[in-house]
């Protein structure tokens, strides 16, 4: 629930224009086309002359769907937006693409209780593009000047790979327009006080609750909330804080936790002070009104790219004391500093437990997900005069007519040859990567919403930030000796499978799309791109002899691997995509790539 005071319900929906609908269903259509050709979900036909025209039909065969495509490597198919068309029965269509998921649902594997959910998806999706296209056009030359929270608000498309990116099912227009990262709203979060009976409160080494609420809260916002509470005959001391999404207050905790309310075990105190920014992973929040204060991520129950985006109370307990092992690891690697790495420490977590549905609910359960907080450190005070911050989601950034990548007006600025900048990035991202999975068995989840780049006064990449560290990594080695807090982390992972992490989440499910981005753009021709890379990775080994047996073992320079496939995992169970507690056994293995490292192994 929002305030729409300002809004009529037909100024809400003033983005819904034919004109923008096509384009976002075309700009759809083309990602859905590349993106299940990939996952070999669909096989496009060459038609004839072969001249980078292809066709894909429906299942029925009526349908035929035709596009001017260049394959890249790793079977990257960057589709011409503007060149595709639909046609049945010699007439051509308009595009629609909640009618293409339909026509292909056999081809899709979309089960009856899966499609009406992901056409759903779908829409929304689609939505938010039309919204994104009402705005005035931002060059991706502006953005190259632009600061860390303009970039974020700036993204026009989300996950690279899963077509359905933008689903975030729950919210209404309002709620969209008001807490959406591309809307660039500042929010005021609800604080609610939890009983200490039932509500845990865990922190990083050296900060306590006490600590961690001064730095976050004034001391005039503290004495109207303990104020609030001597109203009521409570004592905020029995309590702890917990900051809540609008959306969970209105829509989840007012109503599902009604109970806990009435018996003043959760206690809504309103609004704090502070503005925030929704970033891209839509329940993380940016500090507007001191960028130093900490980043907020918040439970908020609404479907978004496979999973209800809750945040569980129980597995929240262990996210400080895994930080703390992980930022240990880090600044005690010769490595690791010298490859300027830095993470962002999710230092302190907050949840509540509610009794009746810990007692009723199975493990995992969206109910137990519903109210709990951390807080991670923000980037900034880690910049230097000069320096600025870019999400490196951002790399794979177009302007709206596609024919500029922000990677691309980074480069330009900086003055660098395009291999000279490409190998500066691969530097402070890949190097660091390569350095936890050999030695430490140790991997992240690098995508691009995951990573911060530092640029330098140049616009070249300075240093990384990853960040989302408790929920996305994992240590995969049986020996590895882990603090009894820590031990969440480790992954039984199958040995040919552990080497996956670095082909699927590094190479698939980013370079792929930057080396995409950077040749059609001729910014860089995709040889030298695979070749910086490999030469990137030659460097790591040859500064590390005592790992040559695990370079062997775990080959980056292998003809192929396994083509790891994320949308069908959407496709299958797009409630639940993955069981986070056996992410391995999740994995949809579709036969192999081909490798564009291998002829430049050593």
């Amino acid at each position: 629930m929002t305030d729409t005071a300002a809004l009529s319900p037909r100024e809400a929906v003033a983005h819904l224009t034919p004109e923008r609908w096509e384009s976002a269903n075309r700009l759809l259509i083309r990602k859905a086309l590349g993106e299940f050709a990939h996952e070999r979900l669909l096989t496009p036909d060459p038609l004839t002359p072969p001249d980078g025209r292809y066709r894909v039909r429906s299942d029925d065969g009526a349908t035929e769907y035709r596009f001017t495509a260049r394959k890249f490597a790793l079977d990257h198919w960057q589709i011409d937006a503007e060149g595709i068309t639909r046609h049945r029965d010699g007439t051509q269509l308009p595009l629609d693409a909640l009618e293409f998921i339909t026509e292909l649902r056999g081809s899709l594997g979309l089960g009856e209780d899966v499609l009406p959910v992901y056409l759903e998806e779908i829409s929304s999706t689609l939505a938010s593009t039309a919204y994104k296209l009402a705005r005035e056009p931002v060059s991706a030359a502006r953005l190259a000047r632009s600061g860390f929270q303009e970039i974020e608000a700036g993204m026009t498309e989300g996950h690279p790979c899963f077509v359905a990116n933008n689903g975030r099912l729950g919210f209404d227009i309002a709620e969209y327009r008001a807490y959406a990262p591309e809307a660039g709203a500042p929010v005021r979060l609800i604080w609610v006080a939890a009983h200490r009976d039932h509500a845990t409160f865990t922190a990083a080494s050296g900060l306590g609750y006490d600590k961690l609420l001064l730095s976050e809260l004034s001391a005039a916002t503290l004495r109207r909330f303990s104020a609030a509470m001597k109203e009521e005959g409570l004592d905020l001391d029995d309590y702890f804080l917990i900051p809540v999404h609008p959306w969970q207050w209105w829509n989840k905790l007012s109503v599902t936790f009604a109970a806990e309310v009435a018996k003043r075990n959760l206690v809504c105190l309103g609004h704090g002070d502070d503005e925030h920014l929704p970033q891209q992973s839509i329940r993380t929040f940016f500090n507007a009104t001191n960028p130093a204060k900490h980043y907020v991520k918040t439970a908020l129950s609404v479907l978004n790219m496979g999973f209800l985006r809750g945040l569980s109370a129980e597995y929240m307990k262990a996210t400080p004391a895994i930080n703390d092992w992980l930022a240990d690891l880090v600044a005690g690697d010769e490595v690791l500093r010298e490859s300027g790495l830095a993470i962002l420490r999710e230092c302190a977590a907050v949840g509540y437990h509610p009794a009746p549905y810990e007692a009723a609910a199975p493990k995992g359960s969206p109910y137990l997900k519903m109210l709990a907080a951390l807080w991670r450190e923000s980037p900034v005070p880690l910049l230097t005069p000069g320096r600025r911050l870019a999400t490196m989601a951002s790399l794979l950034h177009t302007d709206r007519e596609g024919a500029s990548s922000l990677a691309g007006a980074l480069i330009e600025r900086s003055g660098l040859d395009a291999a000279t900048w490409l190998r500066r990035y691969l530097d402070v991202y890949l190097t660091p990567l390569l350095h936890c999975f050999y030695e430490y068995d140790l991997v992240f989840m690098p995508h691009g919403e995951n990573v911060i780049l530092v640029l330098d006064e140049d616009s070249v990449p300075e240093r990384a930030i990853f960040k989302d560290i408790a929920e996305e990594i994992a240590v995969m080695s049986p020996d590895a000796q882990l603090p009894p807090e820590v031990e969440r982390i480790r992954a039984d992972v199958p040995e040919e499978m552990k080497i996956l992490s670095l082909f699927t989440d590094v190479f698939d499910c980013f370079l792929r799309f930057l080396n995409g981005t950077l040749a059609a753009n001729g910014t860089l021709d995709e040889d030298t791109f695979w070749s910086t890379v490999a030469e990137c990775i030659r460097d790591y080994q040859k500064s590390a002899p005592h790992l040559a047996e695990r370079f062997a073992r775990y080959d980056l320079f292998a003809e192929t691997f396994a083509l790891s496939c994320l949308n069908r995992l959407q496709l299958r169970d797009n409630q639940q995509m993955v069981d986070l507690q056996d992410p391995a056994g999740a994995l949809q293995l579709i036969g192999e790539l081909d490798n564009p490292l291998a002829r430049f192994a050593p």
